[in-house]
This record gives structure tokens, sequence and C-alpha cells, in this order.
């Protein structure tokens, strides 16, 4: 048994150890159950729970959750809809995030699996700087995946933006250009049809 002050008292009968810890008024914990014989400790419960969650939660607010996102593509996306998507996914990595991008096939886009795979090797090299590949494109059925996940470079970037996005505000608001007024009578400009008038 071990006492309040952190001192071993030695092997005691269960009886004796309750009298012990009811003199001090305080609490008899079994600590380690396995040991022969076991080990006990008197000491405040309440207490001792309370510090245990605080610790608990101090380790959690150190822990950094990542999340995975996932973004579809399909084999025959247009360029527009692609700048779209890639643009979505940055956003993820520069959030921390781990980006599972798939390739869905329908029909017979499924005979030709280098298009997706094509696709996805062209998203890693765009953002290379920003991503690492985590798990290479591979086939899963209808489907294509590819996992990514942020570099370094991406989460120091990530942190560093603030500081970046206080910069336009700091800058004088644009003018805008007042419509000229016309004196009356003169003529609209030629190229102008004379039905629109």
């Amino acid at each position: 048994m071990i006492d309040d002050a952190g001192q071993q008292v030695g092997i005691m009968k269960t009886q004796d150890a309750l009298r012990f810890a009811q003199e001090r008024d305080l609490d008899l914990v079994e600590v380690a159950a396995e040991a022969k014989p076991p080990v006990c400790r008197i000491l405040d419960y309440s207490k001792y729970k309370y510090e245990q969650n605080q610790k608990q939660k101090a380790a959690r607010k150190h822990q950094t959750q990542i999340n995975v996102r996932e973004i579809k593509f399909r084999p025959k996306i247009a360029q527009h809809d692609y700048a779209t998507k890639k643009g979505h996914v940055e956003r993820f990595l520069k959030a921390r995030d781990k980006v599972k991008v798939t390739i869905m096939f329908r029909g017979r886009e499924m005979a030709h699996p280098e298009r997706g795979e094509m696709i996805l090797n062209r998203l890693a090299e765009d953002l290379g700087e920003l991503a690492i590949i985590e798990q290479r494109p591979q086939q899963d059925g209808r489907n294509m995946t590819m996992m990514l996940a942020p570099t370094a470079k991406s989460l120091a970037d990530d942190e560093a933006a603030p500081a970046d996005e206080a910069a336009p505000a700091a800058r004088e608001p644009e003018k805008r250009r007042q419509p000229q007024s016309r004196p009356a009578g003169s003529a609209l400009p030629a190229e102008v049809p004379p039905e629109q008038i």
C-alpha cells in the first residue's frame, strides 16, 4: 500500500487498509490489480479523477485532428470544371485535410482507365508544392482513387495566410469611374445603330 504522501506503507490486510484510509478521510484505490500482491493507494478519489480529466483535455488540445475530404472527377471533365475542383482540393490541403480524389467511370468509360490515371497524375503534378501522394491511383470497381496529404510547406503557407489577408484591407479603395454627362443634343457614337437609339 502507498499512503497519501507517496510513501510505501507495506503489505496490509484489506480491512486494515480501509481503516487506515478512513482515519485520514481519504479513499483506498486499487492502482495495479495484476500485481502480486495488488497495489493500492490512499488518495482523494474525486481530486484524482479531476486531475486525470485535466490531463486528457490537455492531451486533446495538442492533438491535431485530420479530416479526409473527398472530391469526385469524371474522365471527360472540362478544363473549367477541372480548375474549379483543383481550387477546392487546394483549399482542403491548406486547411490541413487529406483529400481522397475519385474518378468515376460510367459505361464504356471503363475501357479507358488510363484517362482517369492521367487526370489524377496531372492533379498531383499541379499541386506538387501543396500535396504529397499518400496512395497512388488505384482502380476500385467503377472508381479510381488517389489520396493526397498536405506537405509541410502547405501547412506553413496556411499559418502565414492571415497576415497576407490583412494586406488588401490596407490598400486604398479603387475610385469608380464617374459617367460623363453629355451636353443636350450631342450625337451618340457612330457604332451604335440608329434603331437602338
